[in-house]
């Protein structure tokens, strides 16, 4: 099987589409590029049908990198038959390799091992071939310095028995089977660990039962954490006596002498080699899905985040609340630059509710705040009740923003850059204003994993949760597009084919050199070549630059053809811009070229009708209920405003605007059967919410989504 055939057995997509995206990928061009830019050669595939011939791309080199290192090994142990060369080779996945090779592994020492070097090996075919009723008789041959009777004979030939029975796929593939279908994952509590405090959210998995193959990716993650903390221990079990009842009826052809032997080599060989083995392999493959299950909800998130409503190049003062630390206020400018900052005492123990009250007016008035932003922490209640008893001469929003990762971001070695000569608390402030104005520029700061969006993501495999991350975020910038004259490392470094390094001589060419005005200078960068230019200029903005192009989504590479398609319309292109009349006569048939087909010809002319529009909704004002101010408040029945604040698997948190966040069920996101939490409820989401019951002691919210 070639990578070709490999990727379309997988994906059932066209041949065609998924040669030249292969073509493609060989180029080093990105998915994000290869999407946008070249639908003709893809058949119009999207992001995510490239990121699954990525995917599988991967994975067929991977195992064809296993194969050649296989054959080699069993090459030079001299075993390697024309046979099993094509079995290797002929092997479509891991799990069938591994079995292949499972004989010629370098073992440990074995009992099997020390048997062989006892010379039992032919006493063990004898036993298997199940030709002679004088097994005794035949294991008396030998006997000798290492083993003295036929007993020990007997037990050494069972041992290698065991092995070679432990190496039979065959028998290796109905075992799993039983275990895919049949297996019990159970829990015990460890007794000396029953009453503490810290095992009491496990207490569910004290003692806990269900099939494998139905325990949901949450459930299964949690019971692992258990086990990792050692508060529980966790069991695979299966029929056993079905399974080793099926391998007799297998290897077991006659009722001679030799049959108990036989018996006894399958029941060793299935409990000490094969069900140890093959049960943490069925395990291991359970947590592998759930791992999956549990990024996908991750990344699913992460990208609803990331694309939240920004509120746009606004005058905003950031407050980070707090109560006797007291809190931190900054004034940003629109392009985001810090212009000034203060620390303010409106709440106890200093209560200068007055003279905070004051100040924040007189900020307002000289850096002329458009809008407020206050991170949602400790005393965000009681702050934002304090900036709405104030008397603003101008119309000024007032947003309550997640501080989730805000603190992360004030410690890095980003925010140590951006504002060496200020604390932590300055950093913090700054980073809630900025992700009101633009949750992305803000958020690509942070690692994904702090930013609170996912389930047990400490749990999962940290290279999968970092690639699918990345993956999100390069998504989602390159959907929004950068501005190239205000965006931070961080920012630039996820555009298509621009990286870390080019990102950081992006930055310093601008400081050198002033903004950029053209598409065309970027070129000027040290070390940005033709490829990273390709890959990367059409997802770099331009705001008021001399060709209205350079701040759309058209590549630079097709200038020429919209250049043609204006000059046919006889008027020039700031007046063909946003003129949908005009762009509705444009015959894109006639553009059609050997490499230029509609799907591109028609993303253009969509771009036309609004250059640069920001895919994202603008921010909104959200209120909470006042009267509520903490889990004491709440009563069963009542409706509340809420936002949603994380999505998982088994149903979403909901935000009521106290310190504790409420979890709708999925059971209780509608009347009929839901099947996935986001197709009734989005990230961020302004949201009407039933208290269904209220556990003060675990501090625990059962809500309903209000139809």
């Amino acid at each position: 099987m070639n990578l070709i055939s490999y990727i379309v057995k997988n994906t059932q997509l066209p041949i065609k589409g998924i040669e030249n995206t292969v073509a493609l990928l060989n180029e080093d061009c990105t998915v994000p590029f290869i999407s946008r830019y070249r639908k003709e050669r893809t058949g119009n595939l999207d992001e995510v049908q490239i990121g699954y011939i990525v995917q599988y791309k991967s994975q067929f080199e991977a195992l064809e990198k296993r194969k050649l290192a296989i054959l080699k090994s069993i090459e030079e142990q001299e075993e390697l038959s024309p046979e099993l060369s094509k079995k290797i080779n002929d092997a479509e996945d891991l799990t069938t390799l591994e079995d292949l090779y499972l004989p010629f592994k370098k073992k440990r020492k074995t009992k099997a091992e020390t048997a062989k070097k006892n010379g039992l090996e032919p006493l063990a075919k004898i036993i298997l071939a199940q030709r002679t009723d004088e097994i005794d008789f035949e294991a008396s041959k030998y006997i000798n310095d290492a083993v003295p009777n036929e007993d020990e004979a007997l037990e050494g030939a069972r041992h290698i028995i065991s092995e070679w029975i432990n190496e039979r796929s065959d028998v290796r593939n109905q075992i799993r089977t039983q275990l895919e279908k049949f297996a019990l994952i159970s829990t015990k509590v460890v007794a000396t660990k029953k009453d503490d405090e810290k095992a009491q959210k496990f207490r569910d998995y004290f003692e806990w039962s269900e099939p494998l193959n139905r325990c949901p990716s949450h459930r299964l993650l949690a019971i692992l954490r258990a086990e990792n903390e050692g508060f529980i221990r966790v069991k695979i079990e299966i029929d056993d006596e079905k399974a080793i009842s099926n391998m007799e009826y297998r290897i077991i052809k006659s009722n001679n002498s030799t049959a108990p032997h036989l018996q006894m080599a399958i029941q060793d060989a299935y409990k000490r080699l094969l069900f140890p083995s093959l049960s943490n392999e069925i395990l291991k493959s359970a947590k592998e899905k759930a791992d999956e299950s549990a990024i996908q909800v991750f990344s699913k998130n992460l990208k609803q985040l990331l694309l939240g409503s920004p509120l746009g190049e606004k005058r905003i003062l950031a407050i980070d609340p707090g109560f006797r630390t007291g809190c931190k206020v900054v004034c940003l400018s629109a392009q985001g630059d810090l212009e000034h900052n203060e620390t303010i005492y409106p709440h106890a123990p200093q209560n200068d509710s007055t003279g905070a009250i004051k100040k924040i007016s007189s900020l307002a008035d000289a850096y002329k705040i458009e809008a407020i932003a206050i991170g949602n922490g400790t005393a965000s209640r009681e702050t934002e009740q304090l900036i709405k008893r104030i008397q603003f001469k101008n119309n000024i929003e007032v947003f309550v923003v997640s501080e989730a990762g805000a603190s992360i971001y004030s410690a890095s070695k980003i925010a140590r850059e951006e504002f060496p000569n200020y604390d932590v608390t300055v950093r913090g402030a700054v980073s809630i204003g900025r992700r009101l104005a633009d949750p992305l520029a803000e958020l690509v700061k942070i690692d994904a994993k702090s930013i609170g969006v996912g389930q047990y993501q400490h749990d999962v495999d940290q290279n999968l949760l970092k690639n699918s991350l990345d993956t999100v975020v390069e998504s989602c910038v390159n959907t929004v597009g950068v501005n190239i004259n205000t965006a931070s490392v961080p920012l630039l470094s996820y555009v298509s084919g621009i990286g870390p390094k080019l990102a950081e001589n992006i930055v310093a060419y601008r400081n050198e050199n002033g903004a950029f005005t053209s598409r065309s200078e970027i070129k000027k960068v040290p070390r940005l070549g033709e490829k990273a230019f390709e890959q990367g200029a059409a997802f770099l903005r331009i705001k008021q630059a001399k060709n209205p192009l350079d701040d759309s989504a058209v590549h630079p590479e097709s200038y020429s053809l919209v250049q043609k398609m204006v000059k046919d319309q006889g008027v020039p292109l700031s007046e063909i811009i946003g003129n949908k009349e005009v762009l509705k006569k444009i015959d894109l048939k006639k553009y059609c070229t050997e490499n230029v087909g509609l799907p591109t010809l028609q993303d253009i002319v969509k771009e036309l009708e609004k250059p640069g529009l920001d895919v994202r909704e603008k921010a909104k004002v959200f209120t909470f209920n006042q009267n509520i101010r903490t889990i004491s408040d709440l009563r069963e029945g009542q409706l509340l405003p809420g936002i949603v604040n994380n999505i998982t698997n088994f149903g979403c948190f909901v935000d009521v605007g106290i310190k504790e966040s409420g979890l709708i069920h999925i059971s209780n996101l509608s009347d009929s059967f839901v099947k996935d939490v986001n197709e009734h409820v989005s990230l961020h989401q302004q949201i009407i919410v039933k208290v269904l019951e209220v556990d003060i002691p675990r501090k625990r919210i059962q809500l309903a989504l209000h139809k």
